[in-house]
């Protein structure tokens, strides 16, 4: 394939100007939540596995964590099983769980694998029914049935993967000391995942621009002190709600910055690591 002069020219400008980031991010742990839209239109699928196979070939270490609400949501009606949220949280029952075990743990699990692999990266599988990764209990004293919050991560299932310069990939289901699967919010668990391996930066991609005041302005940039002002006052509700207070909560417990970020902006995950504006907000 040929290319123009000015496309070359601008080619080795970018590669130029993102070489201080990526000797910045080079040995780093990068975790990224994965979900929404970049999940269900296939031109941001390509791209964001793209972008992880070329993080990793540049030296960094990424690590995905999986979400998968509407394509549950869908299975979940073709079985004519009734769901419910509640505070942003699926309710699940045992039928539900079962669902979300399929969908999540064996299907987008491994269609995310095989997607990173067939560009050039190393991905392997971290879910329920090939690790103990995550060690969880139920959420709200159980009123959201089988919802789970994690209480430990076993990082040295992490860390051999990464040793091996593989990608892992994670899918948030959790079990508890009674051996219960519980379905976990994916946010929770990439804040936790997070702070446990002292990640340089957690990316969390949504379907929004990012976080907004109470006047509907997007927000560049917060402090801890203002992102915990926003939730207090119940400006940021909804599914924003634990995304912000799983970012929080990582940052409060090693990771060094997290970006909220609109995944519905192709190759969202490489400008939040090769620019410094980025396309979300960032909290640090």
């Amino acid at each position: 394939m040929s290319i123009s002069r000015k496309e070359a020219k601008n080619i080795a400008s970018v590669l130029v100007e993102g070489m201080p980031y990526i000797q910045r991010f080079s040995n780093k742990k990068i975790v990224i939540k994965y979900g929404g839209a970049a999940m269900l239109e296939d031109r941001l699928r390509q791209g964001f596995a793209r972008d992880i196979a070329l993080m990793k070939l540049v030296g960094m270490y990424p690590v995905v964590i999986h979400g998968g609400g509407p394509q549950i949501g869908a299975e979940l009606e073709r079985r004519n099983i009734q769901t419910k949220f509640l505070e942003g949280y699926r309710v699940t029952n045992k039928k539900t769980m079962t669902v979300v075990k399929k969908v999540l743990g064996r299907e987008i699990n491994s269609q995310i694998v095989q997607l990173i692999k067939s560009f050039g990266g190393n991905a392997e599988s971290l879910s329920w029914f090939n690790s103990d990764l995550i060690k969880a209990s139920k959420l709200n004293e159980g009123k959201l049935g089988l919802v789970g919050k994690v209480d430990s991560v076993k990082v040295s299932e992490l860390n051999k993967l990464l040793k091996r310069n593989s990608i892992p990939i994670v899918s948030p289901i959790g079990i508890d000391k009674k051996g219960n699967y519980l379905n976990i919010n994916a946010d929770l668990v990439a804040g936790r995942i997070a702070s446990t391996l002292k990640a340089e930066k957690l990316i969390l991609l949504t379907d929004v621009a990012g976080i907004k005041d109470k006047n509907g302005r997007l927000l560049s940039k917060i402090s801890k002190r203002k992102a915990k002002q926003l939730i207090k006052t119940k400006v940021i509700k909804g599914g924003m709600s634990p995304k912000l207070s799983s970012s929080l909560d990582s940052i409060q417990k090693g990771t060094k910055s997290v970006t909220i970020t609109d995944g519905r902006v192709p190759h969202a995950v490489l400008l939040e690591v090769l620019t410094d504006e980025g396309v979300g907000t960032l909290i640090s």
